[in-house]
């Protein structure tokens, strides 16, 4: 049977195929315009007198698209029945994924069984190539990496600053000293200005994240800050989050719905609309804690960890005011801080700091008034206020960050704020106190031990049970017996 071919216009040739017409036609060209023989044409191009008579014949029926090899009608067709392709096909997108030369075994022995003519290995294996990737990966995947590797996704950048902050946490790449002296990873949870990408808030922390954490990271956030240069504060229209369980408890929903703002949780288990928060964490790491001690590559510190976690935390609001806020970003090309003040832009603040920390923070014991102040964490607090309420029980709420100053609330409703007198206008955080009160009992067991010591120098030391001399026992008295026997029972 005639082979029928098909040809096209040069034109609706592909690139490639009309590169290659081209080289083709300049190998004729001598022969066509100048006259010149075609042996001597073809001379320099080493090609092969029968190949050139080819190309010139087909050049003279079909023009330029005539130099391309021409394609079959029936290629496709030729080697395999559709029936077999869409077998392969079938095969390459069924669970469990099998080899190329699994489903080239199983095709042959069908191929063999219904009469038709066997496949090569590289036919089943340019049909399986040829599958949609999309295809594949649904089928084969699943529908959770089909998403994340081909669905569109839809990037939106709030309108106005303020309008939606996103909120997340990261397990750092560094170690520090916990108050032990023992190394340790700390976490750090950031709320970010979608609109402007500038850091509202921040929290540092050992520990996994809790329901604290996140609310004292919504206080620096929400509040003003003691920093002049970082101006980022006020309360967010939308808060975006995701499932974790202290992002989903019961204080933070009252929280939001004190301070008028809506709580939006991303989808489970797509990290997609947290991207922006994952790329300053990125950031941070990689510009930042890389140049730190206990800096971690692999699991493994590069130098030893010397840091306090409140050193990291100084570093990274270093940062994060001195560096991230005030140079371009490269996806809203201007920098966070001018993004964010924009045009001009009020904040919306709660009331008072007091009122934001009846909310926020959960910190919150009871304690009496004395006539010497107010004892909480082993400091001593005062404050003029105190001198009407003594005998008074009041609630201490306070932050773990910083106990120089605590604020007092007297049956539901603020009294007022009382200071460390000792700590005055110095940073004291709890786990400071807690690291003190270990140091001063560690220092006191060494104290107890070194007394006792010196009492064995002066005291003789009894011989232990093992090496005592047992005086020996008479030989003629009778061994006692175990148990008791009255005056009637035979001995």
């Amino acid at each position: 049977m005639a082979r029928e071919r098909t040809t096209a216009s040069f034109v609706t040739l592909t690139e490639e195929n009309q590169a290659q017409a081209m080289e083709r036609f300049a190998v004729l060209r001598p022969h066509l315009e100048d006259g010149i023989s075609l042996a001597r044409a073809i001379a320099t191009a080493g090609v092969p007198l029968r190949t050139a008579q080819r190309w010139l014949a087909r050049y003279r029926r079909d023009g330029l698209a005539g130099l391309v090899r021409p394609r079959r009608s029936d290629a496709g067709s030729r080697h395999s029945p559709d029936d077999l392709v869409t077998l392969i096909e079938g095969m390459g997108l069924k669970r469990p994924r099998l080899s190329a030369a699994a489903i080239y075994r199983r095709v042959r022995g069908v191929a063999v069984a219904q009469g038709w003519r066997a496949l090569s290995y590289s036919t089943v294996h340019t049909i399986l190539s040829s599958l949609d990737p999309a295809m594949v990966t649904l089928a084969l995947d699943g529908p959770t990496a089909y998403r994340d590797r081909y669905e569109l996704i839809h990037r939106h950048r709030a309108e106005t600053p303020n309008a939606l902050w996103q909120a997340d946490h990261t397990l750092l790449d560094v170690l520090v000293l916990d108050e032990g002296g023992k190394p340790a990873r700390p976490w750090l949870t950031t709320v970010l200005d979608d609109r402007s990408r500038a850091v509202a808030g921040y929290m540092v922390f050992l520990g996994a994240p809790c329901v604290l954490n996140t609310c004292l990271a919504l206080r620096h956030a929400i509040w003003r800050k003691a920093d002049p240069t970082w101006p980022i504060c006020g309360v967010p229209d939308v808060l975006y989050v995701d499932h974790g369980s202290d992002f989903t408890s019961r204080h933070l929903d009252q929280v939001a719905a004190d301070l008028r703002f809506r709580i939006v949780y991303s989808a489970v288990a797509r990290p997609q609309g947290r991207g922006k928060v994952e790329r300053l964490f990125g950031t941070i790491n990689t510009e930042l804690l890389l140049e730190l001690p206990g800096y971690l590559v692999g699991g493994k510190a590069t130098s030893t960890p010397i840091l306090s976690l409140a050193q990291l935390d100084h570093q990274i609001g270093a940062f994060i005011a001195g560096n991230y806020h005030v140079r371009i970003h490269g996806e809203i090309g201007e920098a966070p801080l001018d993004a964010w003040r924009g045009e001009g832009f009020l904040p919306r603040l709660p009331d008072s700091l007091e009122d934001l920390d009846l909310l926020l923070i959960q910190h919150a014991e009871t304690r009496l008034v004395r006539r010497d102040g107010v004892r909480f964490q082993g400091l001593r607090y005062v404050a003029p206020t105190l001198a009407g309420f003594v005998g008074e029980a009041v609630t201490v709420r306070y932050d773990p960050r910083d106990l120089s100053e605590v604020r007092l609330f007297h049956r539901a409703g603020f009294l007022c704020r009382a200071v460390c007198e000792n700590h005055a206008g110095e940073a004291v955080t709890l786990k400071d106190i807690q690291a003190a009160r270990r140091a001063h009992r560690r220092s006191l067991r060494t104290a107890i031990n070194e007394r006792v010591a010196r009492v064995a120098d002066f005291l003789p030391c009894p011989d232990p049970p093992s090496r005592q001399v047992q005086p020996p026992r008479p030989a003629s008295s009778p061994a006692r017996p175990r148990l008791r026997l009255y005056e009637e029972d035979d001995p």
